[in-house]
């Protein structure tokens, strides 16, 4: 369908009709504060021509850099085959239409990602999708209250920094409390006797945490379980190729699974878009967000997908949908499909032993350098926290002019850890990438 915009005869004719004056007096009824006013910095329109010259420079802006930057967007392998079939018509203009069944291609696929995002965390059932991560723990958060009738989360400083301002943004206004659980300074996770039970919902464990470090998600989830609270897990799904799902966390599993997608199959993109996925045990599945598909047979005993659940307000009433989510991510559903199908659960296992091993060789060739140090003890995946004795910011520019994104500064959100630089090397890293970091490091910090 092209785009045709309104002329200023047609806007004119459609404000006349129904009796307003501008633009402007539709949107009245929005306070001025909450305006942004006169947009300064969008420069006037311009001719096709011109845009495409100046993308052409943005673009060229974009130099090749080897990238140690993790913090819970990751440079995976994708396979050429994941992104050509991907972007097939059939797959990249799909959208589940409101009479479902007629998309039986795109039911199907959405029915085997949940599957396997059951099969990897195991939890009985998966949604069909979330916007994103940190929007996922959000939605989870508030099926826990809708569960507990608690209005009290727990919530560790160990959980990525910008989930935590995510969930704080949507819940705040529903009066529900975020108790944060300050993290313990040697091993850099949660400990007991930072908890207390203070009749919240749920208790959030991240597995692995922000910094990289693995909680002890047995024995939380026990405890938590043993106070009459729900366990939401929040994880990387790479990671339960080797690490044990939260269906297996403790005697009893966690209640509640969900985090960010993108390490299966979709490219950092700068920054998105990506997807969030969450699964739960089967008896709290009606309280879940989004969609589930199931499969059934039709009067001919022939393979059938349906839409089994629609908690949504496009769906049902809106007094009894569970959240407002108006789509999936479905582009990027497809193609995470896709890439952990071709992989399999050998693969996923290979390529996150491949993950630890690099950031394994990358800590300790690091640590080998004078002024540089791990932060925290214990296990880690993925990812580990370093502190330089050197300014962060002068080491993380020296670093960028050899063309080296050397990691993420922590102290913006995390002011004690001045000096503090989260890195990661994935799959993607080679011997001579490391090297390169630990020469040019060497360089920086003489």
């Amino acid at each position: 369908m092209p785009y045709i915009p309104h002329t200023e005869e047609d806007i004119t004719a459609m404000l006349a009709t129904i009796g307003v004056g501008s633009i402007d007096d539709l949107f009245d009824e929005i306070p001025a504060s909450l305006r942004c006013g006169h947009l300064e910095k969008i420069p006037a329109s311009l001719s096709e021509m011109e845009i495409g010259q100046l993308m052409r420079q943005r673009a060229g802006q974009n130099t090749g850099a080897v990238c140690f930057i993790g913090a819970g967007a990751y440079e995976h392998h994708i396979p050429a085959a994941v992104w050509e079939i991907t972007t097939r018509g059939e797959f990249y203009s799909a959208y589940t239409p409101y009479q479902a069944e007629a998309s039986q291609g795109t039911l199907q696929l959405l029915y085997e990602f949940q599957t396997m995002m059951a099969n990897l965390t195991g939890m009985d059932a998966s949604n069909a999708s979330l916007y994103d991560g940190a929007s996922a723990l959000a939605e989870a958060v508030l099926m826990a209250v809708r569960l507990k009738k608690s209005k009290r989360i727990l919530i560790p400083t160990t959980v990525h920094p910008i989930y935590r301002r995510v969930v704080q943004t949507i819940v705040k206004n529903q009066d529900i409390s975020l108790v944060e659980i300050p993290y313990d300074a040697e091993s850099g996770t949660i400990t007991f006797d930072k908890l207390s039970a203070d009749s919240a919902a749920a208790l959030i464990i991240p597995q692995p945490n922000f910094f990289g470090n693995l909680e002890a998600v047995d024995e939380l989830t026990d405890w938590a379980h043993a106070q009459g609270m729900l366990v939401i897990g929040q994880v990387n799904p790479l990671s339960l190729a080797i690490l044990s799902s939260p269906g297996e966390w403790g005697t009893k599993g966690a209640d509640i699974v969900c985090g960010e997608g993108q390490p299966l199959g979709i490219p950092l993109s700068a920054g998105g878009p990506y997807f969030g996925f969450m699964c739960c045990q089967k008896k709290y599945v009606r309280q879940m967000p989004g969609r589930i598909i199931g499969r059934t047979v039709d009067l001919d005993d022939k393979i059938g997908y349906t839409l089994t659940l629609q908690a949504r307000e496009q769906h049902i009433r809106r007094s009894k949908a569970t959240s407002n989510i108006c789509t999936n991510q479905g582009l990027m559903v497809t193609a995470a499909t896709i890439h952990t199908a071709l992989l399999g659960a050998e693969g996923l296992e290979r390529v996150a032993l491949h993950c630890h091993a690099n950031t394994t060789a990358l800590v300790e060739k690091l640590t080998a350098i004078e002024g540089v140090s791990r932060v925290f003890n214990g296990p880690y995946f993925h990812e580990a926290v370093l502190r330089l004795e050197k300014p962060i910011n002068e080491v993380l520019r020296e670093l960028a002019t050899a063309h080296i994104l050397g990691g993420y500064k922590l102290a913006p959100f995390y002011p004690e850890m001045d000096n503090c630089l989260l890195v990661c090397a994935t799959e993607m890293r080679t011997g001579a990438d490391i090297e390169r970091y630990v020469e040019q490091l060497k360089l920086v910090m003489n």
